[in-house]
């Protein structure tokens, strides 16, 4: 494609109050509305002093900037352009959002985070975000990821596990075979904070959003985290919540005595569609063999604390093998196994090894937050960053929500948020005025224009008829 018109024959000029560069915020903040998410968080947040009055709607004007592609306090300015003043309400000025922000406690972001449960409870009613097939699992993944962070004023800014400076987000999400993963609960720790930390309480917390959400399974959801999460404290908690568990074991003895048991007749060759990545070789493998043995988890506590399951193991060749005069089974093989509480007779050993596999789904959670919102964390206040975070889950939410009600068939159902704000978001229209209304125009054969109006219209219809009492 090229330039049609010579230079001098063209100029720009930014005069015209009617046009907005993102008229797809319309049908997507009255999705934000039926939700719920400006009433709960005007009830449920009490942020002091007088910069946290309206917090309903200071909410609403943070979460439509990150919809719009904010990932700093001061890009709220996309709120305030053209005729974004006469489509919307209280556009906020990025200076009050931050101070909004930075009056924040502890205490004020748990309530964030109650108002962001209950608004994914609503969307769920919504538009169908976990679809669950007759005998399926919902997968719930649990993963933490460093935001890096530049500057010696963030709180809480520390050298974590992966020797980047930054600060540890704790994510769970929720997934199934025909839905993209939308998340469940989060928490911002500090850089130098260990995984497994405050991880129980988060888990309890996203297993009762699950169930809130009516997902319509009878089956037993499945946790699946790294070793990392490896412990009583979090593999007891999903258990007391009426889930089974999958989760990476570190090599210990007792992993070790458990492997060095299995008989060599049982092992069973799998083929990867496609070769996949070793993690410690960085080499590309594509074949290995799986089987499993009973195993108890956490032995050295009480009984009624130990956990009975299998532990199902992947092994392959070790390509640099150990040059030793008689090699053993761990100089010979490279071995990954996990301990998981699933039936086998529902769930087989190669299944299970799949299955598990699929935990790397929540990566691609962690590169969308990080290609959107949370590109940066804007403040120097911490409980001003988890409020961020928050927000920045609410924003990711309801781009779930809005590709399936626009694409429930097609791509936008499992579409990143880049390509849910291209198609649906950031659609550039002019204002008119017409009768007391006001009309968007749009631009003319826009690729996307059939999702746009699906959301569009299902957005704007008018609510149910109230049940007879």
């Amino acid at each position: 494609m090229q330039f049609k018109h010579a230079p001098a024959a063209v100029s720009a000029m930014f005069d015209d109050p009617n046009l907005v560069s993102a008229a797809g915020l319309a049908p997507m903040l009255r999705l934000a509305q039926r939700s719920g998410l400006d009433r709960l968080s005007q009830s449920r947040l009490t942020v002091p002093t007088d910069k946290g009055a309206n917090a309903g709607s200071k909410v609403m004007a943070l979460v439509a900037g990150m919809l719009a592609g904010a990932d700093s306090i001061d890009d709220m300015n996309l709120l305030r352009h053209g005729g974004m003043g006469r489509l919307f309400d209280r556009t906020y000025a990025p200076s009050t959002l931050g101070s909004f922000l930075r009056e924040f406690r502890f205490g004020h972001v748990r309530q964030l985070d109650a108002v962001a449960s209950r608004t994914l409870v609503n969307l769920a009613s919504a538009a169908p975000l976990l679809q669950v097939r007759d005998g399926e699992r919902v997968m719930v993944d649990l993963d933490d990821t460093i935001i890096e962070v530049h500057g010696y004023k963030k709180q809480g800014a520390s050298f974590g596990y992966s020797g980047v400076r930054g600060l540890n987000a704790l994510l769970a999400t929720a997934s199934t075979t025909s839905s993209a993963p939308v998340i469940l609960g989060q928490r911002l720790r500090q850089g130098k904070t260990g995984s497994p930390k405050g991880a129980a309480r988060i888990v309890g917390d996203v297993l009762a959003t699950l169930r809130r959400m009516s997902t319509g399974s009878s089956v037993r959801p499945l946790l699946r985290a790294d070793s990392a999460f490896y412990g009583h404290a979090t593999v007891g908690t999903a258990i007391t919540a009426g889930a089974d568990v999958s989760v990476t074991v570190r090599m210990d003895p007792a992993v070790k005595t458990a492997i060095a048991s299995i008989p060599d007749d049982i092992w069973e060759t799998i083929e990867y569609p496609n070769a996949i990545r070793d993690e410690v070789t960085g080499r590309w493998i594509s074949k290995a063999e799986v089987a499993e043995v009973p195993f108890v988890a956490f032995r050295s506590r009480k009984i009624a604390e130990r956990v009975e399951g299998r532990l199902v193991v992947r092994r392959i060749p070790d390509l640099n093998p150990k040059q030793v005069e008689q090699p053993t089974l761990f100089d010979s093989y490279r071995h990954h196994a996990f301990f998981t509480t699933t039936d086998k007779q529902t769930m087989g050993t190669v299944a299970a090894d799949k299955t598990h596999r699929g935990h790397a789904i929540i990566e691609q959670v962690h590169a969308d937050l990080k290609a959107g919102p949370l590109a940066h964390l804007p403040s120097g206040v911490f409980t001003a960053n988890s409020a961020w975070l928050v927000l920045a889950v609410i924003a990711f939410n309801l781009t779930r929500a809005a590709g399936l009600i626009a694409d429930r068939g097609g791509r936008l159902a499992r579409a990143t948020t880049a390509t849910i704000r291209r198609t649906l978001i950031s659609v550039p229209a002019r204002l008119a005025r017409t009768a007391r209304r006001i009309i968007l125009h749009l631009p003319d054969a826009w690729p996307w224009q059939t999702a746009f109006d699906r959301l569009f219209t299902a957005t704007h219809a008018p609510p149910p008829p109230a049940a007879a009492s």
